[in-house]
């Protein structure tokens, strides 16, 4: 649960910043200063996306794991690799 309230705040901040980023681009302001803003957007959403992966590999993927269904844990397995694949 804490994890979760985490998450939603790093996602609250990111949100949030990212407008500012918007507007700074908008504005025409000075590059580096956007670039800083942008990259403190996607430090904040790697850490969201952190956390909600390792939530699942602790609830989902783990109870699909100590399962008998194979073409579960497949699907399960599949998924994970996926994603791995989209975070790179």
């Amino acid at each position: 649960m804490e994890d979760n309230k985490k998450t939603i705040t790093a996602l609250k901040k990111a949100h949030s910043l990212l407008g500012r980023v918007i507007g700074m681009a908008e504005n025409h302001e000075y590059c580096i200063d956007l670039l800083q803003q942008n990259l403190a957007v996607i430090g904040l959403l790697k850490a969201a996306n952190s956390r909600i992966l390792e939530g699942h590999l602790n609830s989902c993927f783990a109870a699909a794991m100590r399962g008998t269904n194979e073409k579960r844990k497949k699907k399960m397995i599949d998924e994970i690799l996926s994603i791995n694949k989209l975070s790179k």
